[in-house]
């Protein structure tokens, strides 16, 4: 590393005798001339002096012109003694006279060096601080990073839940940590780079804190963006840096979150202008992996919820040679997570977790962790004691639905829409064999743009949908827009987003599932890895046009026999969807064992949870 300025005392001594020596001989004015004090009382005899100031000790004199070009005389100054006459020998003589209290030397010192000194020294300190490596301009090319010391990041394991999965691969990671000799003698070495792939929420960076605090070794963290600024060559700069304190501090962890901001694929013919910038960070970045001695214990972990997009490079063997899953959570994982949410909240006798994580289906870390405080927070606003389940259920309709909005004012035909509009979601819901059971049906508007809702709770966790499962659930969707049009023999704009949804996944069962029997076991949607960042240009259709129409015509085929489907369903049980609609409007909200009792019906129920608004 370069030499970093070092301020010295020394400095200050050798600029102040500089300036003190500029000022003496160039700018200071001629010393007043010292006489005796006889000379002086023969030049007042003369009339040779003008003015004169008399001090207690010294008396200061001004001497008329002998040359008329001369701005004024000569200045005198003379020690004084006992002369009880001078002021009236003065007053003869029509000399000018004043009283003067003597300056010392320490107080003119003072004013006329140190005060001036001082403050060029002080803004020199400053200026040499903005100069200096550690701050300013100069240190634009550091690298940002924070660092936790040892214990500092204050996570564990145990603040860790619902992957366990992960946890488990990365404790090899902690174990080399502590004990590298143990693999070194057998000639093993631990991967460079590990990288945390999964979607926002799920606990990559906690999990990256927690490995650093199980091994309390240095946590160097900092986000992928950090390094990108808008000089040339600070990105590579900041990335050797980063490298060199970690080097320095080994055994260490590097954390780079949102890997993606800066691994992007790098473009081989950019449109409208290149990214030279960031793709030097990335090729900095590439050969610090390269350089590096693992031996040391420098462990580098990324995270990124877009692996999709990261450059090849950055994924090759020798670099991030472990790529880590951290998915959502299963039921299991979710109890879990709520009981480290809710270690420090006050629980009510009646709350079960088990119950709260079956239904929060999909939901990550994050957002129960979200649900945990919103339900605290409901029950302190409401003057409670502990947190009840009440609280928790409304915390979850909160987090999928948004606010309520009891006071919203909308006509008596809309409300009666919206009521058939749900009353069909649910009617076909418990009416065919492979949806989820409704959970609770509510027009109370919520959210940005929910009107009402339906909503359904899965029984268990899946991970595979059949060709019925699919064509079921496309049935719920199109449920509202059925009844609708089966009671009012009209349609409005409420079934946009179910319409949208349905569309999504008739397209999706046709391109990509080969759910088609005319176009057979084939799929044609390509991994959503962007191709043009690779090649270059726009991405072109992998199939023909005549491709495209028979997938059209596929689409539309299952919504339309779906739709079929689904009207006889609702003119079949349409005695029923009055009752509901009805009991709908008056109460506002219906569970879904209220609504079984209404149907009267004991259909087997899958899972998936699934939300439809109006």
């Amino acid at each position: 590393m370069k030499d970093k300025i070092h301020f010295s005392i020394w400095y200050l001594v050798a600029a102040f005798f500089i300036m003190w020596a500029i000022n003496v001989f160039f700018f200071a004015p001629p010393a007043p001339k010292q006489i005796p004090y006889s000379e002086f009382k023969n030049l007042l005899r003369g009339d040779k002096i003008e003015e004169v100031a008399l001090g207690d000790k010294v008396i200061r004199g001004l001497l008329k012109k002998e040359d008329e070009k001369a701005k004024h005389g000569v200045e005198i100054t003379t020690v004084r003694v006992d002369d009880p006459k001078l002021v009236e020998e003065l007053e003869n003589r029509n000399v000018k006279f004043s009283g003067k209290f003597d300056e010392s030397w320490l107080r003119d010192f003072i004013l006329a060096w140190v005060l001036p000194m001082g403050i060029i020294i002080f803004i020199w300190m400053i200026a040499l601080k903005r100069m200096s490596p550690e701050s300013g301009i100069m240190a634009i090319g550091k690298s940002k990073a924070k660092i936790y010391i040892d214990k500092d990041t204050g996570v564990t394991f145990n603040d860790v839940a619902g992957c366990d999965e992960a946890k488990e691969e990365l404790k090899e990671v902690i174990d080399f940590l502590k004990t590298p000799q143990k693999y070194l003698e057998l000639g093993g070495k631990i991967p460079k780079g590990i990288l945390l792939v999964g979607p926002p929420g799920t606990g990559k960076t906690l999990l990256a804190k927690a490995v650093a605090g199980e091994a309390k070794v240095p946590f160097f963290a900092i986000s992928g963006s950090a390094f990108v600024e808008m000089f040339v060559g600070v990105g590579a700069s900041r990335v050797r840096d980063l490298f060199t304190q970690a080097q320095e501090k080994a055994p260490c962890i590097i954390f780079i979150d949102e890997l993606d901001a800066l691994g992007k694929a790098r473009i081989a013919a950019p449109i409208g202008g290149g990214h030279e910038e960031r793709e030097n960070t990335l090729n900095q970045l590439l050969a610090e992996m390269d350089g590096f001695d693992t031996q040391k214990g420098v462990i580098i972990m990324a995270a990124t919820n877009r692996p999709e997009i990261l450059d090849i490079a950055l994924l090759r063997p020798g670099r991030f040679d472990r790529q880590i899953l951290v998915d959502r959570p299963d039921i299991n994982g979710r109890e879990d997570i709520l009981k480290v949410h809710t270690k420090g909240v006050k629980l009510s006798e009646g709350i079960d977790l088990r119950i709260l994580a079956a239904r929060t289906p999909g939901f990550a870390g994050a957002d129960l962790a979200n649900v945990v405080n919103e339900a605290a927070l409901l029950a302190a606003r409401r003057n409670k004691k502990s947190v009840e389940m009440n609280d928790f259920e409304e915390a979850i309709n909160r987090s999928i639905a948004g606010l309520e909005k009891k006071r919203k004012v909308m006509s008596k035909k809309e409300q009666e829409i919206i009521a058939y509009h749900e009353s069909g979601h649910a009617l076909v819901a418990e009416s065919v064999p492979h949806a989820d059971k409704v959970h609770r049906i509510s027009i109370i508007p919520r959210g940005i743009s929910a009107l009402g809702y339906t909503m359904q709770l899965p029984t268990e966790d899946r991970y595979l949908m059949t060709r019925s499962e699919l064509l079921d659930r496309l049935a719920v969707l199109l449920g509202g827009r059925v009844a609708e049009e089966t009671i009012f023999n009209e349609i409005s704009t409420g079934a946009q987003n179910d319409l949208e949804r349905a569309t999504d996944i008739a397209r999706s069962m046709v391109k990509e599932y080969g759910m088609s029997e005319r176009l057979g076991p084939m799929t044609f949607e390509r991994e959503r890895r962007a191709l043009f960042l690779e090649i270059g240009g726009m991405p072109k259709s992998e199939f023909s046009e005549e491709t495209a129409k028979i997938i059209d015509e596929e689409v539309k085929k299952i919504i339309t026999e779906t739709y079929t489907r689904v009207k006889e369903i609702i003119v079949k049980k349409k005695d029923k969807l009055d009752i509901l609609a009805k009991l709908l409007l008056e109460k506002e909200v219906i569970e879904g064992d209220e609504l079984r009792k209404i149907i009267n019906s004991n259909l087997k129920s899958l899972n998936a949870f699934t939300f439809y608004n109006y």
